[in-house]
């Protein structure tokens, strides 16, 4: 998935969530105003200059889905970026030079309860969520970020392990 041969300068640099509830099941949003049937994702955001990915995933959680730091354990962040590309008729109404995204993606375990999620925190992104299993997603996903998801879930398939009372995850 990873494509080092691309120059990652043309990729805009981004963060990819994925938070695990304690069932295993992962969080997912419709995108608000979307078109056509696949407009179910995971949160994602660019990073800001100069922020490291970690704290730019953080600040995303908190601004998508007002979730904020202190109710979620890091499980796991990839090695490597993951690339997708913007198909043409997207990159057309876009402005700058990126040729697509490059993401660095996190798990994260999400402690809180189903009332702390606030999709209305900060300029909506989301307009309803709910809880999927992670191999679902990639369906459910526009075709054009489908490989990349479907990374993730193979990345990621040790998280959706459900946490029994009692055991601490391990990461």
């Amino acid at each position: 998935m990873t494509q080092p041969r691309l120059d990652p300068q043309l990729y805009r640099a981004n963060v990819g969530l994925a938070m695990f509830s304690k069932a295993g099941h992962v969080f997912i949003g419709r995108r608000i105003n979307g078109r056509g049937p696949f407009q179910w994702q995971m949160p994602q955001g660019g990073v800001d200059p100069g922020e490291d990915p970690l704290t730019g995933a953080l600040r995303e959680l908190e601004e998508e889905i007002g979730v904020p730091a202190k109710l979620v354990d890091v499980l796991e962040e990839t090695s490597d970026w993951l690339y997708y590309d913007f198909p043409p008729d997207l990159k057309k109404r876009m402005p700058g030079p990126y040729l697509g995204q490059r993401q660095k993606w996190f798990a994260f375990r999400f402690k809180g309860s189903d009332s702390d999620v606030r999709l209305d925190r900060h300029t909506p992104e989301f307009d309803a969520w709910r809880w999927a299993r992670l191999e679902e997603t990639p369906d459910l996903i526009v075709p054009f970020k489908r490989p990349v998801y479907q990374e993730v879930v193979t990345r990621f398939q040790p998280w959706t392990e459900p946490v029994l009372p009692g055991r601490v995850p391990q990461g």
